[in-house]
């Protein structure tokens, strides 16, 4: 159930683009054609799949305040967290680097076509924020990890296909001349965002229904005792 729940709501109520607006600036230069975005997200996807269950390896055996226990009580006292961003940001380019180069050898069109924008994933804020985010929200095991890279990953793909999908469609709308562009742009990602943001209550209605359901069965209880206390009581005025 805890992967379930933090691979939606890493999709959908954090994601990287409509809650925290990481990742915006290749967010708008390339959702203009849905093929770019998809090839984009994809990439994405694959870099935050690889990069956040690293780098939470690297937090628990390497940058944590006695993660080097591992080594010998020697080394218990260490703390290396003021090498996490240095560290973090090292796994994502070797990443990127690998994806650059799958891209452009079984996708050279692809590869053209994203341009400068497929080295720059290394300093994209959404793939550092993935891993800082695990870091600070204090994700417990390697699989974890894994699965909110991938949820995360999945979430900004979902934001820039959908908003490439609508300005395809924008192309050909009277748009007043003053919103044209990235103006209209923001104006539909706030409109999406919104709507991600309304998959919370579906999130967290089911921890609201368990309250009232405890109480009911503490209520029955309650009557079940009374009812044989009324007995014992009866029992012992037959026996006087």
């Amino acid at each position: 159930m805890e992967h379930i729940e933090l691979f939606f709501k890493s999709i959908f109520i954090d994601n990287m683009v409509f809650a925290t607006f990481l990742g915006m600036c290749s967010y708008l230069a390339v959702s203009k054609k849905v093929s770019t975005a998809v090839g984009l997200g994809a990439a994405v996807i694959f870099v935050l799949a690889i990069t956040v269950p690293l780098n939470w390896l690297l937090d628990q055996y390497l940058l944590q305040p006695g993660a080097l226990s591992w080594l010998g009580e020697e080394y218990a006292d260490y703390d290396l967290s003021f090498l996490s961003f240095i560290m973090f940001i090292a796994t994502i380019a070797t990443m990127v680097q690998l994806v650059e180069i799958v891209v452009e050898k079984f996708s050279p069109s692809l590869y053209n076509s994203l341009g400068i924008f497929l080295p720059l994933i290394a300093v994209n804020c959404a793939i550092l924020g993935g891993s800082l985010f695990m870091q600070s929200r204090e994700i417990a095991t390697l699989g974890l990890a894994l699965n909110y890279g991938v949820g995360s990953g999945i979430g900004w793909f979902l934001a820039i296909l959908a908003i490439a999908a609508i300005r395809e469609k924008i192309r050909y709308s009277n748009v007043p001349p003053a919103l044209r562009g990235l103006g209209i742009t923001f104006i539909i990602t706030g409109l999406m965002a919104i709507g991600f943001m309304s998959f919370g209550g579906m999130l967290t209605g089911g921890e609201e229904e368990e309250a009232p359901k405890e109480e009911k069965t503490a209520k029955v209880e309650s009557k079940d005792s009374t009812k044989e206390d009324k007995v014992l009581a009866n029992n012992i005025k037959v026996t006087e």
